[in-house]
């Protein structure tokens, strides 16, 4: 196996922010914080929005989940496309 080519796969901590659950397991994602687990060792922290403990098919409540206000960002960003006047039929003259 070549050297230096394979990203550090180690012991990470999942915290499910949308609940009091969190697990340890093996990760090669790259995180900024960590955090004191059980066995009193440190260890990098990983926060998810949603884990087998807060999934509406694990759990069987149903929950909505906007954190990012995705809508809002919409509208920010492409304004009240919908919103615009459709054009005005002229009169018929006809009659």
């Amino acid at each position: 196996m070549k050297t230096d080519i394979h990203p550090n796969y180690r012991p990470v901590v999942f915290q499910d922010t949308s609940s009091d659950f969190a697990f340890l397991t093996k990760s090669t994602i790259e995180t900024s914080e960590t955090v004191e687990w059980e066995d009193g060792e440190t260890y990098p922290l990983a926060k998810v929005e949603i884990s087998s403990a807060s999934h509406p098919f694990y759990t069987g409540k149903q929950i909505l989940v906007d954190t990012t206000g995705r809508v809002e960002r919409f509208r920010k960003r492409y304004g009240q496309l919908g919103a615009k006047a459709a054009p005005e039929a002229e009169p018929d003259t006809e009659a």
